[in-house]
């Protein structure tokens, strides 16, 4: 596998050398700011740099490159293969009638089954819900194939998010990328770093992904109540206080993100399911443990792998985690190299959403506020 990165920033330009020395490339990620990505001059430069190969993207919150993290730039990763194919289907939400389940499964009907070795989907961010969308493409797809990706950023406007597909920057669109051959490596871990706060509470009246009462009780007024004075600013502050949810018949808690509060129906709208009869509890950021769990998360994936330090590693992270550290978030960017080496090549975005299985052998879930690698390998 070869890799080449190249990173463009507003004030700078270049700030390495441009794209386009390997011509060979077969994929191309290309993560940006929704302004960036949106000028047509770059989306020529990609396309002439890298003539042949699948380009895919999205608008972000948060550019990663090595162990930086950058706002406004461009972020470009060409990859290689050696051994494996890749495949890449696309879907528009409108034409599934906005139906996230129905554009998974669209999607994984899409994709040729035969010698699938991984699926990698990105979103959009703020109109997908992301448990349907996972729940459409694990239906379709053989069980023994793992799925992770991303939702879109749009930094912390949640105004609108696009993904890049090939031709250049689309709004509301889904895209998935398929692996091809046995000689593919792919690891991949997801972990958060949260604490919980307050009583746990019964969700008594929701919809698929909003939220309306907990305990009999208007859900957006208990929330508010243990905002305070962050209230008067959501729905952007609910990053920093996600919501944990659990089920009876599984322990394993998510994560939670709000996209949108609507104050006359009293309700909150998630990134993900809020199913009723669940119990949820509200969360506040712990600096050193959100450090942790995106340690813990490349450790998991090296676990998956073995020992040997991966050719590229793909960084998801939420825009709530970097809310909260700030100027020290390449922190958690820094812990991952720490575990994965300097050999490796990283790149990523700071999300709307992470999918990934909340364990080795698990499930496939959509996951909000955490750190969720996928590293890829080829042996």
């Amino acid at each position: 596998m070869k890799i080449e990165q190249s990173t463009w920033r507003q004030s700078q330009n270049w700030v390495t050398d441009p794209p386009g020395k390997l011509k060979s490339a077969q994929w191309v990620l290309t993560f940006g700011s929704r302004e960036v990505l949106q000028e047509p001059d770059h989306i020529l430069d990609i396309r002439k740099a890298y003539p042949d190969a699948l380009i895919v993207g999205c608008s972000t919150a948060g550019e990663i490159s090595g162990t930086r993290v950058f706002d406004d730039s461009l972020v470009i990763t060409a990859i290689e293969f050696e051994h494996t194919q890749v495949k890449g289907v696309q879907v528009k939400l409108d034409d599934v009638d906005m139906n996230s389940f129905k554009a998974g499964e669209k999607l994984a009907k899409a994709l040729d089954h035969e010698s699938l070795a991984h699926v990698f989907v990105i979103s959009e961010g703020t109109h997908t819900n992301g448990s349907d969308l996972v729940r459409g493409l694990s239906k379709h797809l053989p069980s023994d194939v793992v799925i992770t990706g991303g939702l879109a950023g749009d930094g912390a406007r949640f105004e609108e998010t696009i993904v890049f597909f090939n031709s250049g920057p689309q709004a509301d669109s889904i895209v998935v990328v398929g692996f091809y051959g046995d000689r593919l490596k792919i690891g991949y871990g997801s972990m958060g770093g949260w604490d919980p706060f307050g009583p746990e509470r019964l969700i008594t009246r929701s919809e698929g992904n909003v939220l309306f009462e907990l305990d009999d009780q208007s859900a957006l007024a208990l929330y508010k109540n243990y905002l305070g004075d962050h209230a008067k600013d959501l729905p952007s502050s609910a990053l920093l206080f996600p919501l944990s949810i659990r089920t009876e018949d599984n322990p394993e808690r998510l994560v939670r993100t709000i996209l949108a509060v609507d104050e006359d129906a009293g309700s909150m709208t998630f990134a993900g399911d809020v199913p009723e009869g669940a119990y949820a509890r509200f969360m506040k950021a712990n600096f050193d443990r959100l450090v942790d769990g995106a340690y813990g998360a490349a450790k998991t994936s090296l676990e998956i792998t073995g020992e040997e330090s991966p050719d590229l590693a793909i960084l998801i992270s939420c825009v709530g985690r970097k809310l909260v550290l700030q100027q020290m978030v390449e922190d958690e960017v820094e812990s991952v190299r720490e575990v994965l080496g300097e050999s490796t090549t990283l790149t990523g975005f700071y999300s709307y959403g992470e999918i990934c299985p909340a364990a080795p052998n698990a499930s496939c879930d959509l996951h909000n506020q955490t750190m969720t690698i996928t590293t890829l390998s080829e042996k």
